[in-house]
């Protein structure tokens, strides 16, 4: 009885490990169709973000693909409300579009707007865009740091099977990461942060050279909404805080 005690031990913790893993799907998709539901009915305006009279630096949001910016409204808020002007880049629309058509439109926001000393912070392709810009001097210039939330910088294995070309491109052999790869970017700037477990990112986020934290919560969505990870954000976006390789 005791040796088939033994036996089944390992079974029992795979269950529950993968009910564990099952939980944290069907949350994170009940986190993303509630913030999509609430995007859909948002009549914020982007002007409304951007407070002159901030004490903060700017800072530029870039949300993932079909994900407009109004799908991180509750994050500009936060960080409005803590005196960041903020800037939204509507143009980019549910960021469908290539990783270079995205980069060229975020550069000529910051250009126009004259923005400098700029933190972006973004959340899974917005990261890779973030990265890409980091490569054109002009406007690497311009950035202070990158926060990126779930963002997959070796891509992701899964991108592959879903016949979205927005999606496709982020396979780890898709040219758009190869281009990223071979890039000069100083990496030291982006702090990547990710979840224990991400069903659309199961590599992880880590990005060789920057800053990794991992966290404790699970899920690609419902992380924008953890305590611990807005609490890391607050920090990160805090002008006093350390420089882009601090600890």
């Amino acid at each position: 009885m005791e040796q088939r005690t033994t036996q089944t031990r390992p079974g029992r913790v795979h269950r529950l490990h993968l009910l564990r893993r099952i939980g944290v799907l069907l949350a994170d998709w009940e986190y993303v169709l509630r913030h999509q539901l609430r995007a859909a009915f948002d009549r914020g305006e982007p002007a409304a973000l951007v407070d002159d009279n901030g004490t903060g630096e700017p800072v530029v949001l870039l949300p993932g693909i079909y994900e407009t910016w109004r799908f991180l409204h509750p994050l500009a808020r936060r960080l409005h409300a803590a005196g960041h002007p903020v800037h939204v880049v509507a143009a980019l629309g549910d960021n469908r579009m290539s990783l270079q058509q995205a980069t060229d439109r975020v550069e000529r926001h910051l250009l126009e707007n004259h923005l400098g000393d700029v933190t972006i912070v973004a959340h899974s392709k917005g990261g890779l865009v973030a990265r890409a810009l980091l490569s054109r001097p002009e406007t690497a210039a311009r950035i202070r740091r990158v926060v990126a939330i779930s963002t997959p910088f070796s891509g992701s294995v899964l991108a592959g099977w879903i016949p979205i070309p927005a999606v496709r491109a982020l396979r780890p052999d898709g040219p758009d990461l190869a281009r990223l790869a071979a890039a000069d970017v100083d990496v030291t700037r982006i702090v990547s942060i990710w979840g224990w477990f991400d069903p659309h990112i199961p590599g992880g986020c880590a990005l060789p050279g920057a800053r990794n934290i991992e966290v404790p919560v699970g899920g690609h969505f419902r992380i924008l909404g953890s305590p611990r990870v807005l609490a890391l954000v607050d920090d990160l976006t805090d002008d006093t805080g350390d420089g882009p390789g601090g600890g």
